[in-house]
């Protein structure tokens, strides 16, 4: 079964549907944010780790063939080793205690219908930000009963921030479809657009989303690595057993967004 669902507001929503709308939706933002942090803290730690441990085994090296009575020698390798252990402090201090709590995400697993899920997900962001971009919002959805045994309230900041981002990064009369299938024993919801990186900062436009989370997305990415504001639907996604995949993104080109996960909890 297929809805096609524009950005035209309904004339007939309620202040109570609208006010209900707004607060999901700051919700999702905040949450969107700690995901992000937690990403990139994940990132600093693993990049400057790699390094560290290459000055650790070249001082090594170098402790075996510096001449132990060069006195100059011998401070600046002392010198290297004191700094790599206090960049070694840093991460651990700092770093990895901040990630301490987010790093296992608990789930609270329950059955629960999918539709309901997806079409609360459109009218959300069509009301909080398409409508104000001139985005329609296509749905193409074949999830009439099927349930997913998993944590809703994740599921639903992860599927918002896939619709959320694709508006984000749309230009004004611009479709954003997205796709939700159930394809054996795993829910697959994807989000396709013509992409229009200038959307993402252009402060003429109204955005939810940081504006550095935004700016750090219209940046090239590093092979395998997902944009920084996506790490929520990462993380909600490999926690239900499912993955999360980000495609190359060319101005002007159709892009996408998929997350998959597994009707049936482990």
């Amino acid at each position: 079964m297929s809805i096609v669902t524009t950005s035209t507001p309904s004339s007939s929503g309620s202040n109570q549907g609208m006010h209900a709308t707004a607060d999901r939706t700051a919700r999702r933002c905040a949450e969107t944010a700690l995901f992000m942090r937690d990403h990139v803290l994940s990132l600093v730690s693993h990049d400057l780790r790699s390094p560290l441990n290459a000055i650790h085994s070249w001082a090594y090296v170098l402790d075996r063939k510096i001449d132990t009575s060069d006195a100059t020698a011998q401070r600046a390798l002392e010198g290297i080793r004191n700094g790599v252990d206090q960049q070694v402090k840093l991460l651990e201090s700092i770093v990895d205690t901040t990630r301490a709590e987010t790093r296992t995400l608990a789930l609270n697993r329950a059955p629960f219908a999918l539709r309901p899920l997806v079409d609360e997900t459109v009218g959300d962001v069509r009301n909080a930000l398409a409508a104000q971009r001139n985005v329609a919002l296509e749905l193409d959805a074949s999830v009439d009963a099927q349930q997913l045994v998993g944590d809703r309230e994740r599921l639903a900041a992860a599927l918002w921030l896939l619709v959320t981002f694709a508006v984000e990064a749309s230009a004004s009369g611009a479709t954003v479809a997205l796709a939700a299938r159930v394809d054996a024993a795993t829910f697959e919801a994807t989000v396709t657009w013509p992409h229009a990186a200038a959307a993402l900062t252009d402060a003429g436009l109204p955005h939810v989303l940081e504006k550095f989370a935004r700016e750090q997305a219209a940046h090239p990415r590093e092979a395998g690595r997902i944009s920084w504001v996506l790490g929520l639907c990462k993380r909600v996604a490999e926690a239900h057993d499912g993955a999360f995949e980000q495609g190359e993104w060319i101005d002007g080109q159709p892009s996408t967004l998929k997350l998959r996960v597994p009707l049936a909890g482990a």
